[in-house]
């Protein structure tokens, strides 16, 4: 039977360990799925970097279903790890299983996406992106690219209630409001899959004369953006050149897609959020360091011209 611990002998109990524990961390890390290229090249990343640093990472995966994570934290908390790392499905509903992670001495770690609590102490930090920056990045690549011509834009969003998803709307809508010859015309999630971003999408193109009706394409992931490029081609109509699209998250098929011509520009989003949360982690246990509560990771803008040195260099990580 674990022994609950207050926060103070938690503190007590890591600074009296020191380096040693941090050497032989073990940490539970709640994972959304692999619904997208992006979120499967996190996991094999977040295992290459708990190798790094001699640390058992535990994967649990919640096949998109907070329920599942909920379950996959509580047996984290059963197993005593040191730590739980999760990648929120939703941003909300949080509260009464970190609670008991608290209550156990657990620090958890957000990685990818934030959550909204009353008492953010519930959490240790947040490593993500600025998804809010990302969104603006899409939207003023798109505003240079059509130079004041009329422009309807579709937009695929991510999982409803996802804190990524509405930050990147909120980005890029914030945007392109900011001009008169951009518009969006129709927005729904696409959930985050290629398979149902297609299927968005060709509601689209039906709805929008055939497709004939829309300018460009905005994509809360490069997945949904691969599933709508898939959706424009049985239209008869050409990605990239008919219809813009523009992305994030700069995976290897998008740079696929750039070098075929179909796509046109994607904000990189790192998959990299498990190292900088081991490292913060460690700081912890070694010596009590409290990590910012939040830790941001770059977003950098890509377009077709660096596509194949891009996919090269992912190739060579391993994704």
């Amino acid at each position: 039977m674990l022994k609950k611990l207050t926060l103070a002998t938690a503190v007590s109990t890591i600074l009296m360990s020191g380096s040693l524990m941090a050497a032989s961390l073990t940490v539970g890390f709640s994972q959304i799925g692999s619904e997208s290229g992006w979120r499967a090249a996190e996991t094999a990343v977040s295992k290459v970097e708990a190798e790094k640093r001699g640390v058992t990472l535990k994967i649990s995966d919640a096949q998109q279903k907070q329920e599942n994570q909920i379950k996959a934290v509580r047996s984290f908390i059963a197993q005593g790890v040191d730590a739980i790392f999760i990648a929120p499905v939703v941003q909300t509903g949080w509260g009464p299983v970190l609670e008991e992670a608290k209550d156990y001495g657990i620090p958890v770690f957000l990685l990818d996406r934030g959550i909204t609590v009353e008492d953010d102490s519930l959490y240790m930090t947040a490593v993500t992106a600025d998804n809010v920056l990302e969104g603006a990045v899409a939207g003023k690549w798109l505003i240079d690219k059509v130079a004041g011509k009329p422009c309807n834009v579709v937009e695929l969003q991510g999982t409803v209630g996802a804190s990524v998803a509405i930050d990147r709307k909120k980005g890029f809508s914030d945007t392109v409001d900011t001009v008169d010859n951009i518009q969006i015309v129709r927005t729904q999630s696409g959930e985050f899959t290629r398979s149902k971003g297609k299927e968005v999408m060709e509601s689209f193109i039906k709805a929008e004369n055939n497709g004939k009706n829309i300018c460009a394409v905005f994509a809360h992931n490069d997945d949904m953006a691969i599933g709508a490029i898939q959706a424009i081609k049985e239209a008869g109509l050409k990605p990239g050149s008919d219809i813009l699209i523009v992305s994030i998250d700069a995976v290897p098929d998008i740079f696929k897609a750039m070098m075929s011509g179909e796509a046109n520009a994607t904000v990189e989003l790192t998959p990299n959020m498990a190292g900088p949360a081991l490292d913060a982690l460690m700081a912890y246990k070694d010596k009590g360091t409290i990590p910012p509560k939040k830790i941001v990771t770059e977003s950098n803008l890509y377009l077709p011209a660096d596509a194949k040195s891009q996919l090269e260099m992912k190739k060579d990580l391993g994704y």
